[in-house]
């Protein structure tokens, strides 16, 4: 007989239980259905091979010649059903692939995935990097960094870190006009991407709600660390988050020259499909970023 897409194989999942525990009370306890339940199963699976598997008897059942000749096969293929599958997790779970934008990978992920790997030696990490929100439906990343408000549905979120920001540049740069030391002193050098709302918003802040930047050299560097770059470089003014920025900070590289953050409303999250909360790999992740976050600053 061959078996067809209509083939009852929760029916073959009863029968194995049963034919195992002898017992269709067992098998109810065990795949947590009706005893009632059980004989419908068994019933159905006979009425569709023709042979009758159990004699029942009062208080107890037992495997007819057919069901004898059955009972060890359907075992041996549910045993390498489970085999496969356990083999297809472990393979599964001995690999995380992350989604980053490619500022949060360069200044703050790489930077610590090392320890990841030390505390969680049997996965392998795989980043990829790109400024697209993707779809976890059409990719193998199995967790993704995100900026925004946390408002993706189906996706599980977990709030990382504020988006702030401020001006930042190299100390050469403000020392070619005596130093920065008010926000109108920034408007005396070349802004880096002068189109980013992130400066109309930080102005705002610093009471110049009016600067308009308009008219000044288009520059569009397409992520934030390449901006870092440039201004490390001298070229310009840049708007960052100066988290990422610490160590050039610290070897003189850039400097901060104002107190003032300021935010759109949008955060870093760690996010992931709703239905793979329970994987391992994704477990240990999660955990190990929010234990690193809070150490670092928020």
């Amino acid at each position: 007989m061959k078996m067809s897409r209509q083939f009852p194989l929760n029916a073959l999942r009863v029968f194995e239980s049963a034919a195992r525990q002898m017992s269709f009370t067992r098998a109810g306890e065990e795949l947590g259905l009706t005893q009632t339940a059980v004989s419908y199963q068994i019933k159905l699976l006979e009425d569709t091979i023709g042979e009758q598997l159990f004699l029942r008897r009062p208080r107890q059942v037992a495997l007819t010649e057919a069901g004898e000749r059955l009972a060890p096969k359907i075992a041996e293929a549910f045993s390498i059903i489970d085999e496969a599958v356990t083999n297809l997790n472990d393979a599964s779970e001995s690999a995380l692939i992350i989604h980053s934008t490619a500022t949060f990978a360069s200044r703050w992920l790489a930077r610590y995935l090392g320890t990841f790997q030390l505390e969680n030696p049997g996965i392998a990490v795989r980043l990829e990097t790109s400024q697209e929100v993707i779809d976890f439906s059409r990719t193998e990343a199995d967790v993704a960094i995100r900026t925004g408000k946390g408002e993706w549905p189906g996706l599980r979120v977990h709030f990382l870190m504020k988006s702030h920001f401020t001006p930042m540049l190299s100390p050469g740069l403000a020392a070619t006009i005596g130093g920065v030391k008010t926000p109108e002193d920034i408007l005396k050098l070349r802004i880096i991407d002068p189109g980013d709302p992130w400066w109309r918003i930080w102005f705002t802040a610093a009471g110049m709600p009016d600067v308009d930047l308009g008219g000044r050299p288009s520059s569009r560097f397409g992520a934030q660390a390449f901006e870092a770059a440039a201004a490390v470089a001298g070229q310009g003014v840049a708007i960052l988050k100066p988290e990422f920025y610490a160590d050039d900070v610290a070897l003189g590289r850039l400097i901060q020259p104002f107190d003032l953050l300021s935010d759109d409303g949008t955060d870093y999250w760690l996010v992931y499909p709703e239905a793979r909360r329970n994987s391992k790999k994704i477990r240990a992740f999660r955990d190990f970023l929010l234990k690193t976050i809070p150490a670092v600053g928020n």
